[in-house]
């Protein structure tokens, strides 16, 4: 039997609808030219997304008793292997997972084209919501109740 805390999965689920509001109210020309109040809340959400994904990640991970992961980016590649998500959401999600190091300690120097190039993949893809889904789903077909 496998121990899979679903309630705090779902709190973190729960935040995306958010980001995604935040990440579709910007568009990648506006991360260049965006006000600063509006830059720090484009990278905020890109942040809490990225923290989102390895959260939830490292949840099934531990739950499901997965592979140990190495890195950031290795846990978007566990859930990969455990069919959790799929190759297309994957590429997005690791080019996510990649933006944690320049936005937590590299800001200073930022590459604010990469993050915007990412954005405009999530909001293509409807990424976050088809992560929740995927994920949700996932925890359901292994019979993991709230």
């Amino acid at each position: 039997m496998y121990y899979v805390n679903r309630e705090q999965i779902e709190r973190r689920l729960h935040m995306l609808p958010e980001i995604v509001q935040v990440l579709q109210a910007s568009d990648s020309i506006q991360m260049q030219q965006a006000g600063l109040l509006e830059r720090y809340a484009i990278e905020r959400a890109l942040h809490l997304a990225l923290e989102i994904v390895t959260d939830v990640g490292s949840y099934l991970i531990d739950g499901f008793i997965m592979r140990d992961a190495s890195s950031y980016e290795d846990i978007v590649d566990i859930m990969l292997d455990e069919n959790v998500i799929d190759t297309v959401l994957h590429s997005i999600l690791i080019e996510l997972v990649r933006l944690r190091k320049p936005l937590v300690q590299e800001y200073f120097d930022m590459d604010r084209d990469a993050a915007s190039t990412v954005i405009k993949r999530l909001k293509e893809a409807e990424a976050l919501d088809a992560f929740a889904g995927r994920v949700r789903a996932y925890l359901d077909q292994e019979g993991i109740e709230l």
